[in-house]
């Protein structure tokens, strides 16, 4: 035993010695280290936002159930958005809220219209997204929500159009708008012009869901403008179960009740929604695999080259009688050092680095916190620079120690 303290205790007085004659080789280490764990835990973080985004966003939605017709398409025709495949929306709505246990049903639809700010600016294309007036579906955060939906008329569609809008923040600072402004809205650039709308509120409810600039608006005033006022298409039909009442006691009955949609859970929508995009999935697990990848080699590469090019130091120990197993433990006690102070150097860089990213994707995409981390991504990153690190770096001694000291000196 004491004998191996103190090989220990000369192996930590060679380490020391080493750094303090080599301090820019250290430094150039630990830098390299940190940024193979800043590597790491920036690219799983933004592979698990990827895939946590969708779910998070369906689920402060504050809807149990959603139901949909055939497959929910992403389409990314006219500015993007869900396409309409579910017909005769308001009937089925109405049925099914009076089902038992059902607490709420609310038809949702998207589609591309476009917007004139003003009377010297050009024709742009927004999301719309039409609902039955507003109500706690959609978060204000400014103004007023929805007054209504008198338009629809009980499927007459000769009701007082309110002609009221509600922009999301993005889209409040781009165009400059505020509470109070018109704009000129259409399904079509020439019936733009005899649209006039006011805004008057600012919800993100619908563009957090959706990524991009959204406008909300009454859905009959949608199907109005959108011209589908006889098919009245939506994109889903959100239920919100009783307090009192199981959710999958009342999925289990609204699917025996209407066997030709589907009926899903958030999670169970949130797949069927990215079913079809596979490479994202792909592109989201492939980050996570080729950050841990990445990390590893790039941190065995990197203590491998810093022992390699103490070589000829190594041989001359050697030669003067130090013994192979007191130099293996002094580059194990290096790439100790090393990979601590550059485990914790990354570490410490993560959370500004992750709140720059979020702050560009907010801008770019529109998600907010789209790159998350975890206590376990953190774990693996210093788990890799410590543990990797200090078995390259042994290799690396070791395969020194045994080539003959005069091949390095």
């Amino acid at each position: 035993m004491s004998r191996s303290l103190a090989r220990v205790r000369t192996a930590g007085r060679l380490t020391v010695a080493q750094f303090r004659q080599q301090k820019l080789r250290l430094l150039l280490a630990v830098i390299g280290v940190a940024l193979a764990v800043l590597a790491i835990t920036l690219l799983t973080s933004t592979g698990l936002g990827v895939l946590e985004t969708g779910n998070q966003q369906f689920e402060t939605a504050e809807r149990d159930l959603w139901v949909t017709s055939g497959e929910t398409r992403i389409t990314a025709a006219d500015g993007g958005g869900f396409e309409n495949t579910l017909y005769d929306s308001r009937n089925l709505s109405a049925e099914m809220r009076s089902h038992d246990g059902v607490s709420n049903a609310i038809p949702l639809a998207f589609d591309t219209v476009y917007i004139k700010t003003g009377a010297e600016s050009e024709v742009q294309t927004f999301i719309a997204t039409g609902l039955p007036g507003g109500g706690p579906s959609v978060q204000v955060s400014e103004g007023e929500g929805l007054s209504g939906d008198p338009y629809y008329s009980n499927g007459s569609y000769d009701g007082n159009m309110t002609r009221e809008l509600l922009i999301d923040e993005e889209t409040a600072e781009t165009q400059n708008l505020t509470v109070g402004d018109t704009v000129n809205v259409g399904g079509s650039l020439t019936a733009t012009e005899d649209n006039q709308y006011t805004v008057v509120g600012v919800s993100s409810t619908f563009e957090q869901m959706l990524g991009a600039s959204t406008v909300t608006m009454p859905l009959s005033e949608f199907h109005q403008i959108t011209g589908t006022t006889q098919t009245e298409p939506a994109t889903f039909i959100t239920i919100t179960v009783e307090d009192d009442a199981d959710v999958e006691t009342v999925q289990e009955d609204l699917e025996a009740a209407y066997p030709e949609y589907d009926i899903r859970s958030n999670q169970e929508q949130l797949s069927a929604v990215l079913q079809e995009q596979v490479i994202l999935l792909a592109a989201a697990g492939a980050l996570i695999v080729l950050a841990i990848g990445a990390g590893i080699a790039l941190t065995m590469s990197l203590l491998s080259l810093v022992i390699y090019q103490q070589r000829q130091t190594f041989a001359a120990l050697t030669a003067q009688g130090v013994s192979s197993a007191l130099l293996i433990y002094t580059v194990i006690g290096q790439g100790l050092v090393i990979g601590v102070l550059g485990g914790t150097t990354g570490i410490l860089l993560t959370p500004p680095a992750v709140a720059g990213l979020n702050r560009l994707s907010a801008a770019v995409v529109g998600f907010e916190g789209l790159v998350q981390t975890a206590p376990w991504v953190y774990a693996s990153a210093v788990g890799i620079a410590v543990v990797i690190g200090t078995i390259a770096a042994a290799i690396a001694g070791w395969r020194v120690g045994r080539a003959p000291p005069l091949e390095h000196i």
